[in-house]
C-alpha cells in the first residue's frame, strides 16, 4: 500500500520527506481561514434595538422568548411598541408578561391581534380582552408549544405526541376568539381541532410546527457573530426560538469579540442569529421569595401547623408517597409544601418545567437571582448537582417518563383518573394549562398523584365519576390524597378504591361527599 501525506496548502517542503519513494499518494487539505486585516462580510452587532427592528412588519408572526419575566427580551419588545405603523400581529411566547412589562406592552399599543401562548396566568387586562371578544388567543400547553417551535427550526412540519390526548387540545374545545361582546355573545374562531393517531395502543395528536417570521431574544452573553450564551434559567424558550425565525434578533447584556466565548459554552451558534443588539431595560424579578437568614429563630415549625392546616396535612400525606433518589415534580398550591414533610432520609431531586433540575429552597435576601426562578416564577437556589437546560429538554424529560412522580393540584378528579386543573369556561383562564397537559403525558412510567382538598370552596364535590371541567388528561392519575381520604385508581378498570380516611372521618362521610361510586379496601387504614 502506498504511504499518503496530508500536507498543508502552503506547504514549501512537499516532496522533501517523499525522497526514496517509488510511489506515494498525495492529500491536499484546505484550511478556511480568514486574513487578520480583513472585516466580517456581514456585520451582526447593530447601534440600537430601534434600527435592529425597522424589518418587523405588519401581519408577522413574533416569537418573544422568556419565561415569566426571566429571559424576556423587554429592550426589543419596548422599542417594537414604539412602531405606531406596524399592526396585526401574532405573538408566540411563554405567557404575555407581567403587569405593564412583556407582551402586553404590544396588545395596549394596540399593535397585537392574536396570542400563542401556554400561560395567561394573573394577567387581568389580557385575560378580560380575550373573554370580551377584543383578541385571539391559542392556548397550548408548554411542552407542545416549544415543540412546535423546535419542529420547524428543525426542517419537521408536524409530529405527534401524547400530550393533551381525549382532552379539549385535541378537540378543539378551547374557543380562539369569541364575539364582538365576549362570551355570551358566542364564538367567532373555534379551536383547531387535532388529527389523532395509535401508536402501540397509545392515542398520540398531530401538532403542527410553527413558523416564525421573526424572533426576539434575550441572552447574557452574544460575540459579534452571533453566538449566544445563556445565564441560568433564561435558557428556557429563547434557545428554540432562536433557531426558528427568517429573522432572529437577539438582545444581549454583553457584547464581546470574536474569540471571546468559549465554544463548548455556545447555547446558540452564530448561524441562527441575524442581529445582536445591546440590552438596555433593566431586569426585573417576578416574585421575589426569601427565606429567613441562617440562625433565625421563632415562628412555628412546619410540624406545629399540622393541626391547624388541612392543606398542610395534605402535603405531610403526599411525601410519604416518595423515595430517596426520586425525581420529581411538584404542582403549585399544596404540592410545593410536600418537601417540608419528606421522610427522614429521604432526599429527591425537584425538577422545575422551566429548566432546573436539582431545584433548592428559596434564597436569602442576599441570595435572590432574577435568572434562578422556578416555574411559579419565584426566586429560588440550586442544590450541588443541579442542572439547567431549556424548555425543549425540560418536557422532553418529562413526556418521555424520565420523572419518578408529579404531584398536582385539581379542580375535579374523575372515577377514571381523568384530571381537570386548568380552567371554568368563560369565567377563568387558569394558568396550570401550561404545565399540566405535558406533566401527565406519560402516566405508565411518571405516578401522577392529586394532592387536592376533598370539596371545592361551595362545598361541592370535586371527585367525580366523570369531570364537568375541560380535562387536562384522560385516564391519567393514579392517587387522589385529600383531607378526608386516600383513593388509589384503577386507570384502565375506571373506578377507585378508598385506602385510608382521615382521623375521625368515617366511610359515610367520605361517601356522602363524593360524587361517584368507590370500593373500600379490605385493609383501610388512617391517614
Amino acid at each position: 500500500m502506498c504511504p499518503a501525506l496530508f500536507l498543508h496548502t502552503h506547504s514549501t517542503q512537499i516532496f522533501r520527506q517523499c525522497k526514496g519513494l517509488t510511489s506515494f499518494r498525495l492529500y491536499i487539505r484546505h484550511y478556511a481561514t480568514q486574513p487578520e486585516s480583513a472585516p466580517l462580510q456581514r456585520k451582526k452587532v447593530w447601534s440600537s434595538a430601534d434600527a435592529a427592528v425597522q424589518d418587523v412588519k405588519s401581519g408577522d408572526i413574533v416569537l418573544s422568548g422568556g419565561f415569566g419575566l426571566c429571559g424576556t427580551p423587554e429592550t426589543l419588545i419596548t422599542a417594537l411598541s414604539r412602531r405606531n405603523d406596524v399592526h396585526s400581529l401574532t405573538a408566540v411566547s411563554n405567557n404575555a408578561g407581567s403587569g405593564d412589562l412583556g407582551l402586553v406592552k404590544l396588545m395596549k399599543s394596540g399593535q397585537l391581534d392574536k396570542l400563542i401562548i401556554s400561560y395567561l396566568g394573573g394577567n387581568k387586562y389580557l385575560e378580560r380582552m380575550y373573554l370580551d371578544g377584543k383578541m385571539s388567543l391559542e392556548l397550548v400547553p408548554q411542552g407542545t408549544l416549544v415543540e412546535r417551535m423546535r419542529a420547524h427550526g428543525a426542517g419537521i412540519p408536524a409530529f405527534f405526541t401524547p400530550t393533551g390526548a381525549s382532552t379539549t387540545v385535541e378537540t378543539g374545545g378551547i374557543p380562539i376568539r369569541f364575539k364582538a361582546g365576549g362570551f355570551k355573545e358566542g364564538i367567532l374562531i373555534p379551536g383547531n381541532k387535532k388529527e389523532y393517531r395509535d401508536f402501540n395502543g397509545k392515542r398520540y395528536i398531530m401538532e403542527p410546527a410553527i413558523a416564525g417570521d421573526v424572533a426576539f431574544i434575550h441572552a447574557w452573553k452574544a460575540d459579534e457573530a452571533g453566538n449566544l450564551i445563556f445565564r441560568h434559567v433564561a435558557n428556557n424558550y429563547n434557545n428554540a426560538m432562536a433557531r426558528n425565525a427568517q429573522l432572529v434578533i437577539a438582545e444581549a447584556e454583553e457584547i464581546v469579540p470574536i474569540g471571546s466565548l468559549p465554544p463548548d459554552a455556545v447555547h446558540v451558534p452564530g448561524i441562527f442569529v441575524d442581529r445582536v443588539v445591546q440590552a438596555t431595560e433593566p431586569k426585573v424579578f417576578d416574585i421575589i421569595a426569601t427565606a429567613p437568614p441562617p440562625g433565625t429563630t421563632g415562628g412555628p415549625t412546619p410540624e406545629e401547623l399540622l393541626e391547624k392546616s388541612a392543606r398542610r396535612r395534605i402535603a405531610k400525606r403526599a411525601a410519604q408517597e416518595l423515595r430517596d433518589g426520586f425525581y420529581v415534580n411538584l404542582g403549585v398550591g399544596i404540592p410545593t409544601l410536600v418537601t417540608e414533610y419528606l421522610p427522614p432520609g429521604v432526599k429527591i431531586w425537584l425538577q422545575s418545567e422551566n429548566g432546573i433540575l436539582g431545584m433548592g429552597p428559596f434564597p436569602t435576601e442576599d441570595q435572590v437571582d432574577p435568572d434562578i426562578t422556578n416555574a411559579g416564577k419565584e426566586t429560588v437556589t440550586l442544590l450541588p448537582g443541579a442542572s439547567i437546560f431549556d424548555s425543549t429538554d425540560s418536557f422532553g424529560m418529562i413526556r418521555g417518563g424520565h420523572m419518578d412522580v408529579a404531584i398536582l393540584g385539581a379542580m375535579q378528579v374523575s372515577q377514571a383518573g381523568d384530571i381537570a386543573n386548568f380552567m371554568i369556561p368563560g369565567k377563568l383562564v387558569k394558568g396550570m394549562y401550561w404545565r399540566g397537559h405535558g406533566l401527565v403525558s406519560n402516566p405508565d412510567k411518571t405516578k401522577v398523584i392529586v394532592a387536592m382538598e376533598h370539596c371545592a370552596k361551595d362545598g361541592g364535590p370535586k371527585i367525580m365519576q366523570e369531570c364537568s371541567l375541560p380535562l387536562t388528561g384522560a385516564r391519567a392519575v393514579s392517587q387522589i390524597i385529600t383531607d378526608l381520604a386516600v383513593f388509589n385508581v384503577d386507570r384502565s378498570g375506571g373506578f377507585l378504591t378508598l385506602m385510608e380516611v382521615s382521623k375521625g372521618v368515617t366511610v359515610e362521610e367520605v361517601r356522602a361527599k363524593t360524587a361517584c361510586d368507590f370500593k373500600v379496601s379490605d385493609n383501610l387504614g388512617q391517614m
